[in-house]
Protein backbone atom coordinates (compact mmCIF):
# COMPACT_ATOMS: atom_id res chain seq x y z
CA UNK A 1 0.00 0.00 0.00
CA UNK A 2 1.24 3.50 -0.85
CA UNK A 3 2.18 5.65 2.10
CA UNK A 4 0.44 8.98 2.60
CA UNK A 5 3.78 10.77 2.49
CA UNK A 6 4.26 9.57 -1.10
CA UNK A 7 1.18 11.53 -2.22
CA UNK A 8 1.90 14.72 -0.27
CA UNK A 9 5.32 16.30 0.10
CA UNK A 10 6.38 18.35 3.12
CA UNK A 11 5.96 21.45 0.93
CA UNK A 12 2.40 20.37 0.06
CA UNK A 13 1.56 19.87 3.72
CA UNK A 14 2.90 23.33 4.57
CA UNK A 15 0.89 24.96 1.75
CA UNK A 16 -2.26 23.06 2.81
CA UNK A 17 -1.83 24.22 6.41
CA UNK A 18 -1.11 27.83 5.40
CA UNK A 19 -4.31 27.90 3.33
CA UNK A 20 -6.28 26.41 6.22
CA UNK A 21 -5.07 29.21 8.49
CA UNK A 22 -5.48 32.01 5.93
CA UNK A 23 -8.26 34.59 6.12
CA UNK A 24 -9.22 33.80 2.51
CA UNK A 25 -11.17 30.57 2.81
CA UNK A 26 -11.29 29.93 -0.94
CA UNK A 27 -7.73 29.28 -2.00
CA UNK A 28 -6.75 27.25 -5.03
CA UNK A 29 -6.25 23.48 -4.76
CA UNK A 30 -2.69 22.53 -3.86
CA UNK A 31 -2.78 18.97 -5.20
CA UNK A 32 -4.85 16.81 -7.51
CA UNK A 33 -5.12 13.13 -6.64
CA UNK A 34 -6.81 10.56 -8.87
CA UNK A 35 -7.31 6.88 -9.63
CA UNK A 36 -5.48 6.15 -12.90
CA UNK A 37 -7.80 3.20 -13.62
CA UNK A 38 -10.98 4.70 -12.26
CA UNK A 39 -13.04 7.87 -12.10
CA UNK A 40 -12.20 9.20 -8.62
CA UNK A 41 -10.52 12.61 -8.33
CA UNK A 42 -9.73 14.88 -5.41
CA UNK A 43 -8.64 18.53 -5.55
CA UNK A 44 -7.20 19.22 -2.09
CA UNK A 45 -6.88 22.79 -0.81
CA UNK A 46 -6.45 22.55 2.98
CA UNK A 47 -5.53 20.31 5.88
CA UNK A 48 -7.09 20.37 9.33
CA UNK A 49 -4.58 22.15 11.63
CA UNK A 50 -5.43 19.65 14.40
CA UNK A 51 -5.45 16.46 12.28
CA UNK A 52 -3.00 16.07 9.37
CA UNK A 53 -5.02 13.13 8.03
CA UNK A 54 -8.14 15.29 7.55
CA UNK A 55 -8.05 17.14 4.24
CA UNK A 56 -10.53 19.56 2.67
CA UNK A 57 -11.27 19.86 -1.00
CA UNK A 58 -13.44 18.95 -3.95
CA UNK A 59 -14.13 15.22 -3.94
CA UNK A 60 -15.42 13.28 -6.95
CA UNK A 61 -15.86 9.53 -6.63
CA UNK A 62 -17.01 9.26 -10.23
CA UNK A 63 -20.71 8.95 -9.41
CA UNK A 64 -21.75 12.24 -10.99
CA UNK A 65 -22.01 14.22 -7.75
CA UNK A 66 -18.73 15.99 -6.92
CA UNK A 67 -18.87 17.82 -3.61
CA UNK A 68 -16.83 19.99 -1.29
CA UNK A 69 -15.95 18.41 2.02
CA UNK A 70 -13.48 16.70 4.29
CA UNK A 71 -11.77 13.45 3.42
CA UNK A 72 -9.27 11.21 5.18
CA UNK A 73 -5.86 10.94 3.52
CA UNK A 74 -5.61 7.38 4.88
CA UNK A 75 -8.87 6.51 3.12
CA UNK A 76 -7.67 8.05 -0.15
CA UNK A 77 -4.47 6.00 0.07
CA UNK A 78 -6.53 2.83 0.54
CA UNK A 79 -8.67 3.42 -2.60
CA UNK A 80 -8.01 1.23 -5.63
CA UNK A 81 -9.38 1.54 -9.15
CA UNK A 82 -10.87 -1.21 -11.32
CA UNK A 83 -7.47 -2.76 -12.02
CA UNK A 84 -6.26 -2.43 -8.44
CA UNK A 85 -3.95 0.51 -9.08
CA UNK A 86 -3.37 2.95 -6.20
CA UNK A 87 -4.25 6.63 -6.17
CA UNK A 88 -1.69 8.85 -7.86
CA UNK A 89 -0.82 12.49 -7.72
CA UNK A 90 -1.06 14.60 -10.88
CA UNK A 91 2.47 15.98 -11.00
CA UNK A 92 1.53 18.55 -13.67
CA UNK A 93 -1.55 20.02 -11.96
CA UNK A 94 -1.40 23.66 -10.90
CA UNK A 95 -4.42 25.15 -9.16
CA UNK A 96 -4.97 28.42 -11.02
CA UNK A 97 -8.32 29.53 -9.59
CA UNK A 98 -10.22 29.33 -6.29
CA UNK A 99 -11.55 25.95 -5.21
CA UNK A 100 -15.11 27.30 -5.52
CA UNK A 101 -14.57 27.86 -9.27
CA UNK A 102 -13.56 24.22 -9.72
CA UNK A 103 -16.58 23.19 -7.65
CA UNK A 104 -18.97 25.24 -9.80
CA UNK A 105 -17.55 23.73 -13.01
CA UNK A 106 -17.77 20.25 -11.51
CA UNK A 107 -21.43 20.74 -10.53
CA UNK A 108 -22.27 21.79 -14.10
CA UNK A 109 -20.33 18.91 -15.70
CA UNK A 110 -21.13 16.23 -13.09
CA UNK A 111 -17.41 15.62 -12.62
CA UNK A 112 -14.16 17.43 -11.90
CA UNK A 113 -12.78 18.97 -15.10
CA UNK A 114 -9.26 20.03 -14.15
Amino acid sequence: MMAANELLTVEDRVRLLVQALADDRDGPPVVKLFTPDGAATWLISETDPDDADRLYGLCDLGLGFPELGYVSLAEIVSVRGRLGLPVERDLHFVGDKPLSAYAEEARKQGRIVA
